[in-house]
Parts: structure tokens; sequence; C-alpha cells
């Protein structure tokens, strides 16, 4: 299948790796002393990339809500790639070579979109999916570029979302009821995605008029009867239209088949079937017309419709400007979506200890629907937000402060979630202009790098007698011998201060002082600061 073309892709399609990397400067926490739930104030582009070293590959669930590129002046592209915003015709100039005179908005859509999502595809964790909200717009471009990025096989489907029962006017052709949900995940997998459980006042029946006819067993005890006691003799009873043959004479005592009897009938399941259900208590009824049917205590959650709306409990955007206005006591936020959407989406697979990631934050939903999931059944997922616009720490920040302390007034109060969250700036970047070290980060920074660059794994606390060593992975040791004030030698002496016994070692200095036989001997990898430390 050929990939969609348009002008600067050529351009940007390898873009995420010219990124400089940049720390993350952490401003405070709200609500606790740690915490690992995040808010980043900064442009998405670069965020992700600072948070490579801690989360690729980890992140359960992805959720975005990207700009539609409607063309409207109001309401959209308030990223900073935004088409009529010169920080945007900058970036074009930078990185496409174009003002942007030459791009149709739908080119300069995919130019900001599509390194985001090799980012975004990078953080997925091996069983996690990204779930993307978009309307006709971008809808086929974004479908295109995703199955490039995420792989066509790795397409779960489009749901669709009743987003307004009330849309607005906007054209003389349709009203436009429904907004879409794309959903990939990083590798094609067999989990079933869970959406409600089904809730039945009346039973259920054993047999579909389609299906072939078999007899089934059902030993004593296991049928319920809607009538008297006595003896039922063997023949055909229920309906004209649903027969049900009794092939034995059935006692009945107490309400409750005392023998053991055989139906004929187009019964749904075989025999196993049957008697796996007996023994998770479904109970087996027969009425008084002896047609047979069955009534679980509970039910397992359904795989999930395409269609996203009330019947799943999901709610629309005038839910969600109602629920803004209750939490600022005004409107503060075009477009919200609806923190029941989100809480919908994040359940699909049930996993209570889910790191849930939303690069486009807006007004902080998804930070909302998390925290209430939470609370609702005693999970523990985190979530990490990422929001470039001014109204970082006056919109997105400020509402989950108040999800997490409670808000609303009288009748109306709604008690808080409880949870916390660390608030981040973008902060230096790792190299400077001169691609040398920028040391001003702090060697911790640097450190979580190397080893990240090395490993792609996140480093973890250092319980080695050699301050230098960053950690062991799949039998390899890698040590950093660095010192802002002086320059390193990797020699025998460094050799003998080394703890960990490993089959490989790979160790950073400044200068190496070792014979190539040495080296060999020991299995190291000599590698020189700033040199030889790979790029993001």
């Amino acid at each position: 299948m050929p990939s969609l073309e348009w002008i600067g892709k050529e351009k940007i399609i390898n873009h995420h790796q010219d990124v400089p990397y940049r720390v993350l400067d952490k401003k405070y926490t709200y609500n606790g002393d740690t915490s690992e739930n995040m808010i980043i104030h900064g442009d998405n582009l670069l965020a992700l990339k600072s948070l490579l070293p801690q989360y690729e590959g980890r992140i359960d669930c992805i959720y975005i809500d990207p700009p539609y590129n409607t063309g409207a002046k109001e309401g959209q592209w308030v990223y900073s790639d935004n088409v009529d915003d010169p920080r945007i015709k900058k970036w074009l100039g930078e990185v496409v070579g174009a003002e942007g005179e030459d791009l149709s908005r739908h080119d300069k859509w995919l130019c900001m979109m599509y390194p985001r999502l090799k980012l975004l595809q990078k953080m997925l964790a091996p069983d996690g999916r990204i779930f993307i909200s978009i309307d006709e717009n971008e809808l086929y471009n974004l479908k295109k570029i995703c199955d490039e990025i995420f792989g066509a096989n790795c397409f779960v489907g489009q749901y669709m979302w009743y987003k307004s029962a009330t849309p607005p006017n906007l054209s003389y052709k349709i009203k436009r009821n429904l907004e879409y949900v794309l959903c990939y995940e990083k590798e094609k997998n067999s989990l079933k995605y869970s959406g409600i459980k089904k809730h039945s006042p009346s039973d259920d029946p054993l047999t579909k008029p389609q299906n072939s006819f078999k007899v089934l067993f059902f030993p004593a005890g296991t049928i319920h009867f809607k009538g008297k006691d006595g003896i039922i003799k063997s023949g055909i009873y229920g309906t004209k239209k649903f027969p049900n043959k009794l092939l034995d004479d059935l006692i009945i005592k107490n309400g409750v088949n005392q023998n053991g009897v055989r139906f004929e009938n187009r019964f749904i399941w075989i025999q196993e079937t049957l008697e796996e259900n007996i023994r998770q208590n479904v109970r087996i009824n027969l009425s008084q017309q002896l047609v047979l049917s069955y009534k679980r205590e509970e039910y397992s959650a359904e795989v999930p419709p395409n269609l996203i709306d009330d019947t799943v409990g999901v709610s629309t955007t005038e839910e969600a400007g109602k629920e803004q206005i209750q939490i600022f006591g005004k409107k503060v936020f075009d477009y919200p979506k609806d923190k029941s959407l989100i809480e919908y989406l994040i359940q699909f697979v049930d996993k209570k200890d889910a790191i849930i990631l939303d690069s486009f934050a807006g007004s902080g939903t998804t930070a909302h629907a998390v925290l209430n999931l939470n609370k609702h059944d005693g999970g523990n997922r985190k979530f990490i937000l990422v929001e470039m616009m001014d109204y970082a720490e006056t919109i997105t920040t400020e509402r989950v402060k108040r999800v997490i302390k409670g808000y609303g007034e009288g009748d109306q109060a709604v008690e808080g979630t409880g949870g916390s969250f660390s608030y981040y700036e973008l902060g230096l970047p790792l190299f400077d202009e001169t691609n040398n070290l920028n040391e001003d980060v702090g060697i911790e920074e640097i450190r979580k790098y190397v080893y990240y660059m090395e490993t792609k794994d996140a480093i973890s606390e250092n319980d080695n007698d050699n301050e230098f060593f960053l950690g062991q992975h799949h039998g390899t040791a890698y040590y950093f011998y660095y010192d802002r004030e002086n320059i390193t030698t990797l020699n025998r002496e460094f050799l003998s201060s080394i703890q960990t016994e490993a089959t490989d070692y790979v160790i950073y200095a400044d200068v190496c002082a070792l014979p190539k036989e040495i080296l060999k001997e020991h299995g190291i990898t000599f590698k020189k600061i700033p040199r030889d430390i790979s790029r993001l």
C-alpha cells in the first residue's frame, strides 16, 4: 500500500531525531512530596523527547485530541505549529525549507503531526494502544500516516463518538453529531477490549432458531421450575414457535428437578459449555410452558461497539461544558471532551496501574478521568499531561488541583478524588551549541540520558560502591567516569575500583590509558566523552 505524500514530508519524516533533547525542570509537587503523575508545560515534540529516557516502551495507553484543522480562525491550531502563527512559519522555514506559502493547510497539519506520532509510537508499551480524536477534516490523512507509523496491521478500528445532540448550524448540508476516535496498538495482540457489563432484568434464551439441534443433559438439581411440583412426562412442550422436546420424564420437587433429564432443541451451548456455566452458578430456568432460559448473577463486560454514546455511559460536549462551569464558575475552554469518553477508552483493557499519556492536554480532561477512575475502583493509574499554551497553569493544572481537592458548592459540590502531581517546565538542552555536554543540567540528568541511550531502559538507584556505575543490563555493566572539574582517565587504578562482575563493560571517560590488549582481556568497550555519547 503506497504511503501518503505531501509537501515537506521528506524534511520531517525523521525530524523527531533532530529535535534537541532537553531535560525536564520540576517546579513543584501538588498535594504531596513526590508524585509519579506529571503535568508538563512546553511544546509536546520537545516534551515527548524529554520523556523517552524514563518512559520509552512503558506507556500503556495514549489519548490525544490534536487540532482538527477545520480552517477556522478561532479555536483551532493553538499549538506552536499554528498555521497563522509566525512560530509555525519559522518552524516550517527551519524544518521544511518554506515559509508556508507553497503548503496547503493539510501539508502543514501533516508536518506538525508526523514527528509527534513517531515519538508517541516509541512511548507505547508492547501491549499499549493509542486513541486519537479527530473529525472529517483530517480523518483520512490521519489514518494513512498512522498506518505508516504504527502499521496497518496494528489498526484496531474506528470508533464514532456521539459528541452533540445539538450541533451548531455551520453547514447548509449536514449537521455533524459525530467525531471519530482511531485506535492503534503498538503490537498486534489478542487482548479482548472490555466495554460495559450487561445488566439484564430478564432471562436470556438457551436456544436460537438458526442453531442446529442438540441434545443436552441437565443433572439433578440444576433446573429451576416456575410451576407446581410433580412429574412431567416426556414429550414436546414449549410454544408453537419455540418447541422444546423433553426426552425423559421430569420429576419436580420444591421447584427443582430431582432427576437428570435430556432436552433436544436448537441450543446455543454444547454439553461442555452447559456444565461450565452450571459450575459458575448460572441459573437454568424452566417456564410453565417448558421453555428453557438462563440468568447470570453477573455478566462479563461486552466487547465495545464502534458507536460511543449514552448507551455505553458516555456523555456529550454539552455535558463537558456544564462540568467546566461547575469546576471554574465560568466557561474557560472551547470544545472540551467529556471525561466519560476518556474513562471509557482507558478501561478497554483492565489495568488498574496503567500509565496514561496525553500530549495535547487542553483543559486537563484526561487527568480528571484518570483520577476519577482511581477513586471509583481503587486503582493506581498514573497520568502524564503535556500542554504548550500559557493556560497550562491557569486552566489545565488548575482544573486538576480542583478535581483533587473537590469543587462546586452546596448541592452541586463534588468531593475531591485525592491524588497528586508534579508540575514541570522544559529545561536546558543536554548538549550546547558546540555539541558538548551542557554541564548546567546536572550530572544526574546526564547519567540518566547516557544509560538510556545505551540500554533503552530507565536508570535505577546506584547501590554500587563505585560512584560512576550506571547499572547493569543483559550482562553488560556501564560506567560514566565523569568529573566536571577534571579530565578523567580510564586506567588500571579505575579498573581496580570496579565492583560489579559482568560479561562485558562499557566505560565512558575523557581519555583511555589502557592498551587494547587489556581492554579486550576484560571485555571493555571504551567510549570518549562527549564524542561517543549517542544523540536522540
